[in-house]
């Protein structure tokens, strides 16, 4: 079988992205479900009920998350109601909405999606090596197809995560930083690893974000109001194969779809 993975979709641009390049990816790699991390779907800085739902139509089956999760107050009205969007698994117990679930393909595999949200550079959450591993025991009885979105800065703690879940995932992606890295590989023990996944928006800014507001932000350290980007989006994601009868990934592919 075979997962689709995108990256961080950021504001319209990457909206527009995504609805103009999914189907044309899910028909050529015969695609069995798509996950999309949507952190960034409004506006660049959180989620809303309004963009959930324009990435389920375009074909998005699972939506993950990360630190920008709670950047809108809109998201509250929907994150407890729809399964199909998850936040990092790690925040403390009370939180709002769901950490993992478990879909089914149209061909009746069913596939669980972790999401996790790393801790160094970032929020203090709790640990999510040992989440991982508490919430492992309950998707493995459920299913041997298992992915991680690892949604974190720091590239040390992606690749540890990826070494610590080898062979009991099927594969461990990374997101958050929003530029592809070119190690996608399949680890010893069967698991397929990316340090980031990249992003799905504009190529013309910084990260998604205007260039000239971000330059503005580095060279006077003075507060900047960020707008997102909408010149020349790309799709960015990853392709995995996987045995779905033991849950060992066979291959990762990195894919970039510009827009023309």
């Amino acid at each position: 079988m075979k997962l689709l993975f995108i990256g961080d979709v950021v504001g319209k641009s990457g909206r527009l992205a995504l609805s103009q390049r999914l189907g044309r990816l899910v028909d050529r790699h015969n695609i069995d479900l798509v996950i999309a991390n949507g952190e960034n779907a409004a506006a660049g800085f959180g989620v809303t009920p309004d963009t959930v739902r324009e990435m389920l139509d375009a074909g998005v089956d699972v939506i993950t998350t990360g630190n920008h999760v709670w950047d809108k107050k809109e998201v509250l009205s929907c994150i407890d109601k729809e399964e199909r969007l998850l936040r990092p698994a790690n925040y403390p117990a009370g939180a709002p909405g769901r950490g993992c679930g478990v879909y089914t393909t149209p061909g009746g595999i069913e596939v669980a999606v972790l999401n996790l949200e790393g801790r160094v550079f970032m929020h203090n959450l709790d640990c999510p090596f040992r989440a991982a591993d508490r919430l492992l025991e309950e998707l493995q009885r459920r299913t041997p197809v298992i992915l991680v979105d690892f949604h974190a800065e720091a590239t040390s703690e992606k690749v540890a995560l990826g070494y610590h879940l080898d062979g009991r995932v099927s594969a461990v992606v990374g997101t958050h930083t929003h530029v592809q890295t070119a190690d996608e590989r399949v680890l010893p023990g069967g698991t397929a690893f990316i340090t980031d996944v990249g992003m799905t928006g504009s190529r013309d800014g910084v990260i998604g974000i205007h260039k000239e507001l971000a330059l503005e932000r580095f060279l006077t350290q003075m507060p900047v109001r960020f707008e997102v980007c909408k010149k020349d989006p790309v799709l960015c994601g990853v392709v995995i194969t996987i045995n779905e009868e033991s849950g060992r990934a066979l291959e990762i592919c990195r894919v970039q779809e510009a827009l023309e």
